[in-house]
């Protein structure tokens, strides 16, 4: 079990996807831009089964900011896109919210 201090670890912040295209050399991933007001971030994410770049672009979403940046396929990625069904199968979405809310509010 988590307790309340480990999860404020945290840093889940709102973003609004500004921009997506395929990584180049695979069939599953697509780089995102994502605009969180006081800085954009690039994301490698593992969904271009699920979602066209397209289909992306406007969609509010949850972003852990505090992760440390990889390298995925030689392309950088500065944090992690909340969703469903990412490891376990099925169809993959993304944690979005229900209203509009200011980009980079973090999510308690």
């Amino acid at each position: 079990m988590l307790s309340v201090e480990e999860f404020r670890k945290l840093d889940l912040r709102i973003g609004t996807i500004v921009a997506a295209e395929p990584v180049p050399t695979t069939d599953h991933l697509l780089r995102i831009q994502v605009d969180l007001a006081v800085e954009s971030r690039q994301v490698v994410a593992r969904i271009a089964g699920a979602y066209r770049p397209d289909d992306l672009v406007g969609l509010q979403v949850v972003l852990v900011a505090n992760m440390a940046p990889a390298t995925i396929r030689g392309v950088r990625s500065e944090g992690m896109l909340l969703g469903v069904g990412c490891h376990g199968g099925g169809e993959i979405a993304l944690l979005t919210v229900n209203r509009p809310a200011p980009n980079g509010a973090r999510v308690e």
